[in-house]
């Protein structure tokens, strides 16, 4: 089973400071957390974030597990290279009920890292094989690809922006779901915010659907 899970204003660490830290580091970017990094080293990439205080770095090597009490992470990601720690860590974080996942021991961890066809942090399409082999997840991801970007379009992503809004903007109104499932629906039929959507007029096609929403009934 493949879960979008919702770290937004969680505290994650991620241990380590290499190749394998910084792509996990670089997926947690994208979803508004508080990222936390313990290394005794950090690449270049890494100290950059650092400095630009978009992610917390701590300096130090890791002898017992008292930085988990000290952080009181939500998801803790481990990428060393020393398996014994990271079975540790695996181990004391499932104890204290906290979500843990190892690069090099994913059939023990809470979840698995399916590889991710992202369009604009708006649509993510996994490929998945259960944690059983992630080069072959990475190397379908390479030929699906360029499938996926003839098939989604610009404007469906555009589209998925306005119903966004719509949305937040239709529970403050329309208190029936099947009714604010009929509202969604007009907004994708209607022919004059696909017109602005081609035409890159997205302050147009947002003030359109909103006009929609007042005049529901």
């Amino acid at each position: 089973m493949i879960v979008d899970l919702n770290i937004q204003d969680k505290t994650v660490i991620v241990i380590g400071g290499g190749k394998e830290a910084q792509k996990r580091i670089n997926s947690l970017l994208k979803q508004d957390c508080k990222i936390i990094v313990i290394s005794d080293s950090a690449n270049t990439e890494i100290t950059k974030l650092s400095k630009t205080k978009k992610i917390k770095f701590e300096k130090q090597k890791i002898h017992d597990m008292r930085f988990i009490s000290k952080f009181k992470p939500n998801l803790i990601i481990t990428t060393t290279n020393d398996k014994k720690m990271n079975q540790k860590i695996i181990d004391t974080a499932k104890r204290k009920k906290i979500i843990v996942y190892s690069s090099d021991n994913p059939e023990d961890s809470d979840f698995s890292n399916p590889a991710i066809i992202d369009f604009e942090n708006t649509i993510q399409i996994a490929i998945f094989t259960g944690g059983q082999s992630p080069i072959m997840s990475k190397k379908i991801k390479a030929r699906s690809e360029k499938i996926f970007k003839e098939i989604i379009s610009k404007e469906d992503v555009a589209q998925i922006k306005i119903q966004k809004i719509a949305r937040k903007k239709a529970k403050e109104s329309i208190f029936a779901q099947t009714q604010r499932r009929e509202y969604l629906h007009k907004i994708i039929e209607d022919k004059e915010i696909d017109q602005l959507i081609k035409d890159g007029q997205m302050k147009k096609a947002e003030k359109r659907a909103i006009t929609i929403l007042r005049n529901w009934k």
